[in-house]
């Protein structure tokens, strides 16, 4: 690896009408600061066109510190949120209906401080209400012009399938990485569709050392475990769509230079196993 790094380098993925650089920026611990905001400019500067929150990260504060970052000068960075999860005595709860995903739009909305949201994605489906309902209701407000494209979160391959009887549906972002798999099935039919799969938890930070064959050959290379967890996820897929969170200008560059990793067959097969 040498050079600045940029997110370019690992490629382009295919979102609807619109295509973004398979190395994107979580901010579910981003806050409204100035480092935050200096983290998000530093982002675009490296290539970075698409940045994932969503309404209840940092108690709205991630959709406001980008509201307040960008607004309606984004420009080329596609910035994607979810609705779906509510603040309950009892931790997060789940909130499906039309009404409320109506309300949490036009919060969202005035956040980001855009006319129109680019991704909307469901944050989780809601027990009580079917899927197709809330993305009916998701799918109306696309109409309106308040959304562009919809995406879900934390799905199975049914409730996918359900939904996409209803509209279209252009990304899945569920938990996984290079340790946690179960998630495997959707991405399969993700690949199979050509929608974007967003893996959320893209490494998992003081846990990828007990992975002893990664950290070995992590070691060898003079890379970290994280770099290489990341490159493994891009080779997995080509509709993979990773978004490392961070809080640190070094950590995002670590992060965008897992693109430049060479990943032969066998080390891939061997990180696979």
């Amino acid at each position: 690896m040498s050079g600045e790094v940029s997110a370019a380098r690992a490629g382009s993925v295919q979102l609807g009408d619109r295509k973004v650089h398979r190395l994107g920026l979580g901010t579910n611990r981003l806050t409204d600061t100035e480092p935050a905001r200096a983290l998000l400019r530093r982002a675009v500067e490296l290539g970075v066109d698409f940045i994932d929150t969503a309404d209840v990260y940092q108690s709205t504060a991630s959709e406001t510190a980008i509201g307040n970052t960008f607004g309606t000068s984004a420009g080329d960075v596609l910035v994607a949120t979810k609705g779906g999860m509510v603040r309950s005595s009892d931790g997060r709860g789940v909130d499906g209906h039309p009404e409320y995903l109506r309300r949490a739009v036009e919060a969202s909305l005035r956040r980001l401080r855009v006319d129109s949201i680019e991704l909307y994605q469901l944050h989780r489906v809601d027990p009580e209400v079917p899927i197709e309902t809330s993305v009916e209701a998701l799918k109306e407000i696309q109409k309106a012009g308040q959304i562009r494209r919809i995406g879900l979160s934390n799905v199975t391959v049914d409730e996918l399938e359900r939904a996409r009887r209803v509209a279209t549906i252009v990304s899945v972002q569920n938990r996984y990485n290079i340790l946690e798999r179960n998630e495997e099935p959707v991405l399969e039919y993700c690949d199979a569709h050509s929608i974007v799969f967003i893996p959320w938890t893209p490494v998992l930070r003081g846990n990828l050392g007990q992975a002893k064959t990664l950290s070995e050959m992590a070691a060898r290379r003079g890379i970290t475990p994280y770099q290489l967890a990341l490159r493994w996820l891009l080779r997995r897929s080509p509709v993979m769509l990773p978004i490392p969170g961070t809080l640190s200008l070094a950590h995002l560059e670590e992060n965008l230079a897992a693109a430049d990793i060479e990943l032969s067959d066998d080390d891939f097969r061997r990180l696979s196993q």
